[in-house]
């Protein structure tokens, strides 16, 4: 783990360029690395001034005040995000604390899976999949999440149909909305659309969810952002076909 921001970010000007969240990657990085020192103390007005050796050792010292500014806006996003905060008990608001968020992100690495995480749209998920899944979406448990997300879909096609406890998944989505005379079938569409909803229903419980529920698998959190959001917007057609039932 670095002990300084230029071994991370060797070239100035690739540092001044980075937007406060991905710089906030390199400087948890750094303050994890001083905090495994007993003597060492989380102190923002210390850690952003241009005399501090880890943000600004290595640098021209002339660009010493653009360095600080950035650190600066780095350390406001990381605080914003729960990743560090201020240590209670102390006299000082600017001392601060990694919190166990920040020690499981960690690195720059982690971070960016963090950022990734803060991506899913929670208020604009179907209520049924935010409830189930985001808690772990959020701890990083994507694929536990994406599993959540089509577990809520099956359980809604069910109820919605009235198809018994027995019919599973795929089986379940092709007997829910079967051509013609499926319980959630839209009879006033065409055929070729009623066939089509059809294959997408049990294609994503299928895909998504029996997977899951057999096996580990891995999910990037990019992944299960659009998973989980395709859960949720095939939820809300069975929301629209159970109040024709």
């Amino acid at each position: 783990m670095a002990s300084f921001l230029s071994e991370l970010v060797p070239d100035v000007n690739t540092l001044l360029a980075l937007e406060a969240p991905e710089l906030a990657g390199a400087l948890l990085e750094v303050i994890n690395a001083q905090g495994k020192a007993n003597s060492f103390t989380l102190h923002r007005g210390n850690f952003t001034m241009e005399n501090n050796a880890y943000v600004t050792r290595g640098y021209p010292p002339e660009r010493g005040p653009e360095i600080v500014r950035r650190v600066a806006e780095a350390w406001g996003w990381l605080e914003a995000h729960g990743i560090i905060a201020t240590q209670p008990g102390n006299s000082s608001a600017d001392v601060f604390f990694v919190t166990r968020l920040g020690q499981r992100a960690a690195t720059r690495a982690g971070l960016a899976e963090y950022r990734k995480a803060l991506e899913l749209p929670r208020e604009r998920l179907h209520p049924a999949i935010a409830d189930r899944c985001f808690g772990h979406f959020v701890r990083g448990l994507f694929d536990t999440a994406v599993f959540e997300a089509y577990k809520a879909l099956e359980v809604a096609v069910r109820e919605a149909s009235g198809l018994p406890a027995g019919v599973l998944g795929v089986a379940l989505a092709r007997k829910a909305f079967a051509l013609k005379e499926g319980p959630l079938t839209d009879t006033g569409a065409e055929g070729g659309e009623q066939q089509a909803l059809g294959d997408l229903m049990a294609g994503a419980l299928g895909s998504y969810k029996n997977p899951h529920s057999h096996r580990p698998v891995e999910v990037t959190a990019e992944e299960a952002v659009e998973m989980i959001v395709l859960a949720s917007h095939l939820l809300r057609i069975v929301d629209a076909r159970r109040k024709r039932v």
